[in-house]
């Protein structure tokens, strides 16, 4: 199975380290994986974003035209990203700061309130990885274990004291899109 994933929102909301994050744990469980990032201008508060492919077999090309899964953390990803999502795929929208409404009934669009949240847990910054949760929950592409063992290995040692928040976010990401998706289907 192949999952390709486009994660996006402005630059500093953490998209490019979610998307990493993913890639690593998907690489701790023997998957083949690409990383794409966006850098450039919109590093600095437009819109950045990063694709990852997730697959049991080789990767042909790292580029996503039609993603199984968008995380969209703000209203220009949301418009950019929404009519792309291929058809029964998943779009993980952050609902704190997003606005639009969903205007596609042929996908599984998931509200997550992940910036409340993070503030919530007490720092905003997690917002991200409470995505990331979400994200998991609805697609399984990788393991919780997996991706508390990229946290683990791969969060900077200037943030090492809020591994245990980040996998605690990780957790209420799993939680929330799994209510919603209850919800969905009542």
């Amino acid at each position: 199975m192949q999952h390709e994933i486009i994660i996006s929102g402005f630059g500093g909301q953490g998209a490019l380290f979610a998307g990493q994050l993913l890639a690593y744990a998907a690489m701790e469980e023997g998957r083949h994986v690409t990383w794409l990032p966006s850098y450039g201008p919109e590093m600095r508060g437009g819109t950045a974003h990063c694709t990852v492919i997730v697959s049991d077999e080789e990767i042909g090309s790292p580029v996503v035209h039609r993603p199984s899964a968008a995380v969209v953390l703000n209203n220009p990803s949301m418009e950019k990203y929404q009519k792309l999502v291929k058809e029964q795929g998943y779009l993980l929208i952050n609902r704190s700061l997003i606005n639009l409404p969903t205007t596609r009934a042929d996908i599984h669009a998931v509200d997550v309130p992940a910036s409340d949240e993070a503030v919530a847990l007490g720092n905003p910054k997690l917002m991200n990885v409470v995505m990331i949760g979400a994200l998991i929950a609805c697609t399984e592409v990788v393991t919780l274990d997996a991706l508390e063992g990229a946290l683990a290995s791969h969060l900077p040692e200037r943030h090492r004291q809020l591994l245990d928040l980040n996998k605690t976010a990780l957790r209420r990401g799993i939680e929330l899109a799994r209510q919603k998706m209850v919800a969905q289907t009542v």
